[in-house]
């Protein structure tokens, strides 16, 4: 088993930045992509950004391709997402996930572990 845990939610004036920070404790973390995905209220939940376990590979959201950039330190089991010229369409829950390492997937349904989210709020 692995356990996520996001953090570094928060308030922030459109424009801003935030870096959201995901911990993952259990099995170690080598060998896992990992994720994070958000959801709007009333909306589904959608891939924002994926990382390989290596740090090696990236993917990204065409929302957010340019604008956000996923990382990782292994060694100390954490993935990070930091966030610049954020938008109100950027508000969410954000959630960090992970699988076996694998292909690199936009798919929810092929991630096995999840957090339980940081809320991000973008003011206009």
């Amino acid at each position: 088993q692995v356990q996520l845990v996001e953090s570094g939610g928060g308030l922030v004036q459109t424009g801003g930045s935030l870096r959201l920070s995901c911990e993952a404790s259990g099995r170690t973390f080598i060998a896992y992509d990992a994720a994070w995905f958000r959801q709007a209220p009333g909306k589904e939940r959608e891939f924002v950004a994926a990382i390989g376990w290596t740090g090696g590979s990236t993917h990204y959201a065409d929302s957010v391709q340019g604008r956000f950039f996923i990382s990782r330190d292994t060694g100390e089991n954490m993935v990070y997402l930091r966030m610049n010229s954020l938008k109100p369409e950027d508000a969410a829950v954000y959630y960090c996930a992970a699988r076996r390492n694998g292909p690199l997937t936009t798919y929810a349904d092929d991630y096995d572990y999840w957090g339980l989210g940081t809320q991000v709020t973008v003011s206009s």
